[in-house]
């Protein structure tokens, strides 16, 4: 088993990237993964970390391969934003970093998960040591697209590409069956039903709790009969999102309160306790807006899986209106499908849709989740 089995359904990629870590003269400093979410972008670009620093080019047994792919080798960084954007402070903080010669393995590697959330003068900062690359310093973003409003054009010209596609759900069901070790007949479904999205799959394989909130997200569309079903299913999806954030967070933030507590020396004596405790104040409130851009991030998430399921829904409802031959993204839905494409028109079907759509860009755009969530129900309800 190499560190490529971690890689799902991507054949090409995989060539490209086990062939350039073997020969150091088809290596580039900056390589940029994209594909759509669940394809694996940050698997790959962990993957492809692994074999750069494993003397076998990824063999997948070594102690450089296990530490890669662990997230503890001490040359390879990956930046996973919590919050909604990246700062231009922590970025220059890890390009500093990742300049120093490698400890252990061959190179320094910095492997930025969401390239598309950095700001601007975080992309600048970025931009700057990747067009004067330090020696033995490799560079993998990863990002949905390659459209300048993922990745600025300065810095993706400057990058290799590497395109990702959606894995088969074929694909999918055999990782979750190999590497997961759930029931083939569970994992088939959970494909089915992914999109796509191998994270996915994953969750509703194995969390009761996620398939019940697809079950019930799902059944919104036929279930919104006035305008007061609407307003009350808003409110129920966004307290629901807000509930999960808070269960995420909660014991998380408590535990960072009480690891900055000590480090800061709560409970001491001593002439500098005082002057302890005024940085200990700046410190809390820096890590409450943390905590607070985090806990955000992760509600728009939960509300996001809720749209893509919806939107899911409705461009079944297009496919079997139009009796286009192809896979539906939720067939164990089959009969509520049918029924919305009977009962309501394909213009109606597409407001709705568009609806969902614009849900999604008002959250990215910080519209209150209450106001967007309500305008796009009452669009399902009126069609």
């Amino acid at each position: 088993m190499t560190v490529w089995d971690e890689v799902v359904g991507q054949p090409a990629a995989v060539a490209e990237l086990s062939a350039a870590a073997s020969d150091s003269a088809a290596m580039t400093h900056a390589w940029l993964f994209t594909g759509p979410p669940g394809s694996g972008r940050s698997v790959a670009a962990r993957a492809f970390a692994a074999a750069l620093q494993c003397p076998q080019h990824g063999c997948g047994e070594c102690a450089s391969c296990h530490t890669v792919l662990a997230g503890t080798h001490s040359d390879v960084r990956e930046v996973v934003p919590e919050g909604l954007s990246i700062s231009v402070r922590s970025m220059r903080l890890l390009v500093q970093s990742a300049a120093r010669r490698p400890a252990t393995g061959r190179y320094q590697i910095l492997i930025i998960t969401d390239a598309d959330r950095l700001t601007e003068n975080a992309a600048n900062a970025l931009l700057k040591s990747i067009e004067e690359p330090p020696d033995q310093t490799i560079f993998l973003l990863c990002a949905p697209s390659d459209h300048p409003e993922d990745v600025a054009v300065t810095i993706r010209s400057r990058c290799r590409p590497i395109p990702l596609r959606s894995p088969s759900a074929a694909a999918i069901a055999d990782v979750l069956v190999r590497r997961d070790g759930i029931d083939p007949e569970t994992a088939s479904w959970a494909a089915s039903v992914a999109g796509g999205h191998v994270g996915r799959a994953r969750r509703l394989a194995r969390d009761p709790a996620a398939r019940a909130h697809r079950e019930l997200v799902l059944g919104l569309p036929m279930r919104v009969r006035s305008l007061g079903d609407a307003f009350t299913f808003a409110g129920d999806l966004v307290r629901d999102a807000k509930a999960e954030a808070t269960e995420l967070s909660e014991s998380r933030d408590a535990a960072e309160r009480e690891e900055l507590a000590v480090a800061m020396g709560a409970g001491g004596t001593g002439k500098g306790v005082a002057a302890a405790a005024r940085g200990a104040k700046a410190a809390e409130r820096d890590l409450e807006r943390q905590q607070k851009s985090r806990n955000t991030r992760t509600q728009r998430d939960a509300l996001d899986r809720a749209l893509v399921d919806l939107a899911g829904f409705l461009r079944d409802a297009l496919v079997v209106g139009s009796e286009a031959q192809v896979p539906l993204t939720h067939p164990d839905r089959d009969a509520d499908v049918r029924r919305a494409a009977t009962d309501w028109s394909p213009e109606s079907v597409l407001r709705r849709l568009e609806a969902v759509l614009a849900c999604r860009t008002a959250l990215d755009q910080n519209v209150k989740p209450e106001i967007a969530v309500e305008a796009m129900m009452a669009t399902l309800q009126r069609g």
